[in-house]
């Protein structure tokens, strides 16, 4: 077996929550030698679609190429910036608009970094990841998601 297999799951079933957030943050406190932290929240939007309002995301992934692929966006974020460390969550399952999907935290110990690193890990995920989108409107019908 390769020792390039991530060891903890990067999804979540469902909404991320802000207190899943915010013991994120708070755990890396006692990481005394980061001086910046940056997230970027995903949160489900209400778009409205040939007439149709999206009530909520039902999401789904290859669980095990998505696991790869953000290992290896991890490891390229480590390679082109002095990070000190980057968790990357996303959701599974029904997600309702104005509810949190993915969750990007990166830390380092000067600030400009994260806002570079921050971006690149936003996109790279967007384009690379093996992670679809259901959209289910508020009549329950659906449409699959095209990332923008």
């Amino acid at each position: 077996m390769s020792t390039d297999k991530p060891k903890k799951s990067s999804f979540i079933q469902g909404p991320i929550t802000s207190e899943f957030i915010g013991n994120s943050i708070a755990k890396h406190q006692s990481k005394t030698t980061i001086g910046a932290h940056n997230i970027f929240l995903g949160q489900v939007r209400a778009d409205v679609i040939e007439g149709k309002t999206v009530a909520a995301i039902e999401y789904t992934a290859y669980e095990e190429m998505a696991e790869q692929t953000f290992y290896e966006i991890r490891e390229a974020a480590f390679a082109k910036y002095e990070l000190s460390c980057l968790h990357i969550y996303h959701s599974l399952g029904t997600v309702k608009t104005g509810e949190i999907c993915l969750f990007v935290f990166v830390s380092a110990p000067r600030r400009k970094v994260v806002y570079e690193a921050l971006e690149f890990l936003v996109e790279e995920i967007k384009e690379k990841t093996a992670i679809f989108g259901k959209e289910i409107f508020e009549d329950e019908s659906y449409t699959w998601k095209k990332n923008t």
